[in-house]
């Protein structure tokens, strides 16, 4: 019910300002905001200017996946532009709130964040900024620091600070016409850069973020909303080379690589071999175990840690280019990305493989939702044909998998499931609104994403939790047995939902306060209140103990995250998996061989053994014995090359 009144109070605030003057707003502007390339909303600003200020008024509002985020606020700067106040109030995400104002008067803000308010001295080149939205305060943000020389950074109210840089010249065409718009990156809003056009008036055309959820969101003046698209690879590219040119020493090739002394994981067998060589040439295992070392070899000495292979993450969503460095840190080498823009992916992708980029190997799978309310994304089929055309166009751009999401009508589910497994792919994704676990993997289905669909389908007790000796939880499992399905639980996406906001962070996440800023305060309030929290914990410990029921049963299980903590997601992942009585091995294995065979990727690549690529990560400790060992990581190789993984980390903002 807090939307119609957040919407009444913006619309009164826009009449008693209009009655405040005589003339109507000198300038207004409005911005489409899209998710996965999906128009979803819209930011309308207004502008009123008055013999000592100017007034910017500001509604923002979309609709994600059903779920409205609205928001309001005004701007106020003096005649030239210096910051006065802003006032902003609303949703910032479906799971984040904000209400903070900030009055600056000479060298003195008074701030108020929610309920807590206090003054502080203002520092010289100071702007009131709350994040990524509005899109407007950015605009204006731009302006301030072209007036004020363009200058390193930007200190912001209530904290932080901003870089702004001029990053180059795009030549576009728009309706016919050659178009030349300004390309800058912001960094310090939001985890990483957000990338920015605008034309040489200052007006902001595109901006390219992340919202209070860590999901890319694009923000596109509306005349030029045809240009989107294109803008989208372009972040994509610009953003991989960013890291690519800073990863040139990290990422260092040689020849031939001599790993001495370590203790070598066999992820098949669970063991380890003591003081093992391993034995790269050209990005290939060529030996390993009792070897002799070549002259002039690039040695690296891994005695009393461990070499496992490169670890995956089944449930990634490459939102932006920082997670290729944040992966690769974490001793991730491959991910599947489970659902993108397809543009994006695509840029994205072509960058690493081609060397222009920094990341992991990514398996792409292409998201295909139904129409309605609750649709995710521009590619949708609700018809035979428009689910037909949507894997044609996936395969045809080298995508491995097809995602379902919520809204596919279930018909159209076996129609896609047809398709993909005619054309060679396999089919994951979540259960659609309508359909239980069961008709999904009866309409072709191969994989099940989230751990939730399987909990659905058991017999609960009046508190949420599971009763797993029930007949009904016992058929469910059979089934998912029988079926081959293959799930990827996702338990560290729900302990962070469920988790109770009061107790320690670093209980989930103990480099928490290595993190950027701004991720530290994305995740800080992510949770709920105790009460809630309590109610919800027996739900959670089930779908944690689902997973070594599953695993029991003979189901197959791969390590995912969908997204968390850039990269130590996946670390937390597997800890739980230890949590619900899987041996380090064991949870380990989901992460290593067991995706590999899950994408027949098998033969090459899943395991440290001869002829396989080598993706390696060499572990400062024994996570065969302790599994939160696995974050202690010294040494990453992707394909041969050897980065460092805090080199990697300070790339994109993390401290060590």
């Amino acid at each position: 019910m807090k939307t119609p009144l957040l919407l009444f109070a913006a619309f009164s605030a826009l009449i008693t300002n209009a009655n405040a003057q005589t003339d109507l707003p000198t300038d207004s502007g409005t911005f489409f905001l899209h998710k996965f390339e999906q128009h979803i909303g819209k930011e309308t600003y207004y502008v009123h200017k008055y013999k000592d200020a100017v007034h910017y008024n500001i509604n923002f509002k979309f609709v994600d996946r059903g779920s409205p985020v609205p928001l309001t606020a005004e701007l106020k700067v003096n005649p030239v532009a210096d910051p006065l106040e802003l006032t902003i109030k609303g949703n910032t995400s479906r799971f984040s709130t904000i209400d903070d104002q900030v009055t600056i008067r000479g060298s003195e803000a008074s701030i108020r964040v929610n309920d807590s308010s206090y003054t502080q001295k203002v520092l010289p080149l100071s702007f009131p900024v709350a994040g990524y939205s509005p899109g407007t305060v950015q605009q204006v943000l731009i302006q301030y620091w072209n007036k004020h020389k363009q200058p390193v950074s930007i200190h912001t109210l209530p904290f932080g600070a901003v870089q702004i840089k001029k990053a180059g010249t795009d030549q576009l065409t728009f309706n016919g016409k050659p178009l030349a718009l300004n390309r800058l990156t912001i960094s310090g809003l939001v985890w990483g850069n957000e990338l920015v056009w605008t034309d040489n008036e200052g007006k902001l055309i595109c901006l390219i973020t992340n919202d209070a959820e860590g999901d890319k969101l694009e923000m596109m003046r509306v005349p030029y909303e045809e240009l989107l698209p294109q803008l989208i690879s372009k972040a994509a590219t610009y953003g991989m080379e960013l890291f690519a040119k800073a990863a040139a020493p990290t990422g260092k090739i040689d020849e031939i690589i001599a790993i001495t002394g370590g203790n070598l994981v066999d992820v098949n067998k669970g063991t380890s071999i003591p003081n093992a060589v391993v034995l790269i040439e050209n990005g290939i295992i060529k030996q390993t175990g009792k070897v002799k070392i070549p002259a002039g070899a690039k040695l690296i000495d891994a005695k009393g840690k461990t070499i496992l292979p490169g670890l995956w993450d089944m449930h990634s969503h490459f939102e932006q280019a920082e997670w290729g460095p944040a992966y690769l840190a974490a001793g991730v080498t491959t991910v599947r990305d489970c659902g993108n823009e397809f543009g994006y992916i695509n840029a994205i992708k072509a960058a690493i493989d081609g060397g222009k980029g920094v990341g992991p190997n990514i398996i792409k799978a292409g998201i295909i939702d139904g129409k309605g309310p609750y649709a995710l994304g521009i590619i949708q089929a609700d018809t035979k044909e428009e689910a037909i055309k949507a894997v044609d166009r996936y395969k045809e751009n080298g995508f491995q998998q097809i995602k379902i999401y919520s809204s596919v009508k279930p018909a159209i589910v076996k129609v896609i499931c047809d398709e993909a497994h005619r054309l060679g792919l396999t089919v994951t994704g979540h259960i659609p609104q309508g359909m239980t676990l069961q008709q999904g993997v009866d309409s072709g289905m191969n994989m099940v994403n989230h751990v939730q669909y399987v909990y659905s389908i058991m017999k609960r007790d009046k508190d949420r939790s599971v009763i797993f000796d029930d007949s009904v939880s016992i058929a469910a499992i059979k089934f998912i047995k029988d079926h081959h399905v293959v799930i990827d639980p996702t338990i560290g996406v729900f302990e962070l939902a469920f988790r109770n906001v009061k107790d320690d962070i670093t209980k989930l996440e103990p480099n928490y306060y290595t993190l950027p800023l701004p991720l530290q305060a994305l995740f800080k309030n992510m949770g709920e209140e105790p009460e809630k929290a309590a109610k919800l914990k027996p739900l959670y410990e089930s779908m944690k103990k689902t997973v070594k029921v599953l695993h029991d049963a003979g189901v197959t299980i791969v390590a995912g995250t969908d997204m968390g903590f850039p990269g130590y997601s996946l670390d937390r992942e597997l800890e739980l998996y230890v949590e619900a009585g899987l041996t380090p091995a064991q949870a380990i294995k989901t992460a290593t061989i067991t995706p590999a065979m899950v994408m027949g990727l098998d033969k090459t690549t899943g395991s440290v053994e001869v002829g396989k690529q080598a993706d390696l990560v060499i572990i400062d400790g024994d996570p065969l014995r302790n599994i939160r060992e696995i974050r202690k990581v010294s040494v990453v190789i992707k394909e041969g090359r050897i980065y460092d993984p805090v080199k990697l980390h300070q790339m994109v903002g993390f401290k060590k």
